[in-house]
């Protein structure tokens, strides 16, 4: 049933000039209006010419809006490319670049740089992301996919081991160095939870300058990482072209969304209260997290996982709120990630690293032990009664950047509601790897 048509005052009617200009205004760069986008350049020249910008959320949306659109159109509309993730590649990596070569001005720089590390915006993304993601999920699918994915990420995480040392040892680089240097800072959760506890193990273990160790394991995090989030682009098109590998998304063979199951299941708009409410709760939730690290050092996004598990399968809010946060992260992940990305790409991701990476048998070694941990997960995915792909993809996400890994992969593989086993890869997976390389390097430093 549709709603009557509302009858328009000929006074009232748009005249042709206003028409034009609504058409402009329909046309837009991913989200943004293509007036906006002029008007936000316009912008930009003036601050830059003025030698200083604001970094408030303000200044933080128009900038980060039109770099990271403007980005992943570009990327959208690349011919060939655009099928293997590249709007995700490009929205990250162009704005690393960019200012690498003195192209964006510092200006700018310093006003998204200063936004993106006092604000937590990167959290608040994960937040609503996660917690949108689970509650949107079906709770029998949910406790079954949390017990499950740990199998393809350890058998996984050992191919990818026994696979990547072999590669580098083969090509010259040395058991040890392929090991410590290359093939677990892949897998140690990106920078902050893996390269940065690993540079300072290794550090205390082998005296050498924390600093230095840094710049030794920082490349393969990064290339490693870019690595995932190209085979994430392969892996959404093969799903493309073999539909019954793929699950569209779901985890699980069988595995439905919540929200839309059930032929009674009474299906509404939340209204602005019911998101607000799901958007308090998802920052309540996180400062959960966060205490908890503060207090006992408990990873605080898995804390709030694990908080956000329980509330589903316990049903501890009504499915008003539920759906609330589920429109949310709809939200986050249509509006929010690529701004985000071309974030990540200027304050987080020094391109000289990456660089660094480039040379023959330390891109074959990262190469291998991706592809290996990648396609483990696919492999034995149809014996646990899991989708290929997404268990592939999940898999990749374990090789990710931490969490900003994590989004560019789900991005490219357009299948951003595996955001919670994601983080069970990076954050426990990565964890994991952390602590089992830290004691076998202070055994082999012991030896030296």
């Amino acid at each position: 049933m549709t709603a009557p048509e509302v009858e328009t005052d000929a006074a009232e009617a748009p005249s042709p000039w206003l028409r034009r200009w609504w058409g402009l205004m329909d046309l837009r760069i991913g989200v943004v209006p293509a007036p906006v986008v002029v008007l936000v350049v316009a912008l930009a020249g003036v601050y830059v010419r003025l030698g200083k910008a604001p970094s408030d959320i303000m200044a933080a949306i128009v900038f980060l809006g039109v770099g990271g659109f403007l980005c992943a159109e570009l990327g959208k509309r690349t011919p060939i490319l655009r099928r293997f993730g590249f709007a995700a590649i490009l929205a990250t990596f162009t704005p690393s670049y960019l200012e690498y070569a003195g192209l964006l001005p510092p200006v700018l720089v310093k006003s998204i740089s200063d936004f993106t590390e006092n604000s937590n915006f990167l959290y608040l993304f994960i937040a609503s992301i996660v917690v949108g993601s689970i509650l949107g999920m079906d709770r029998r699918a949910l406790v079954s996919g949390f017990f499950k994915i740990f199998v393809p990420l350890a058998l996984g995480s050992v191919a990818a081991f026994v696979v990547g040392c072999s590669v580098g040892t083969a090509l010259g680089l040395g058991f040890e160095h392929t090991l410590f240097k290359i093939v677990v800072p892949i897998m140690a959760g990106g920078v902050g939870e893996g390269a940065i506890p690993l540079s300072v193990g290794y550090a205390q273990f082998s005296g050498q300058p924390q600093g230095e160790v840094f710049a030794e394991v920082l490349p393969a995090v990064m290339l490693g990482s870019l690595t995932a989030i190209l085979f994430a682009g392969l892996l959404n098109q093969f799903g493309k072209r073999w539909p019954r590998f793929s699950g569209e998304g779901r985890l699980q063979v069988g595995e439905v969304d919540a929200p839309l199951a059930g032929a009674k299941a009474v299906l509404f708009h939340p209204t602005p209260q019911t998101v607000g409410a799901a958007v308090v709760t998802v920052a309540a939730l996180y400062m959960v997290g966060a205490l908890t690290h503060e207090l006992w050092r408990w990873p605080g996004p898995v804390v709030m996982l694990a908080l956000a598990v329980l509330i589903k399968l316990g049903r501890l809010v009504p499915p008003s709120i539920e759906r609330g946060a589920y429109a949310n992260y709809q939200f986050f992940s249509a509006c929010v990630t690529y701004p985000l990305l071309f974030a990540i790409g200027v304050a987080k991701t020094p391109w000289e690293k990456l660089v660094a990476a480039f040379n023959l048998p330390t891109v074959a070694t990262i190469v291998a032990t991706v592809a290996t941990l990648v396609g483990t997960g696919f492999a034995v995915a149809r014996l646990l009664g899991m989708h290929p792909i997404e268990t592939a993809v999940v898999n990749a996400t374990h090789s990710g950047q931490g969490g900003t890994g994590d989004i560019a992969i789900l991005t490219a593989a357009n299948r951003m509601q595996l955001m919670p086993f994601a983080q069970i890869a990076t954050r426990i997976g990565g964890a994991i790897t952390v602590t089992l390389a830290l004691l076998a390097f202070a055994k082999v430093a012991g030896k030296a």
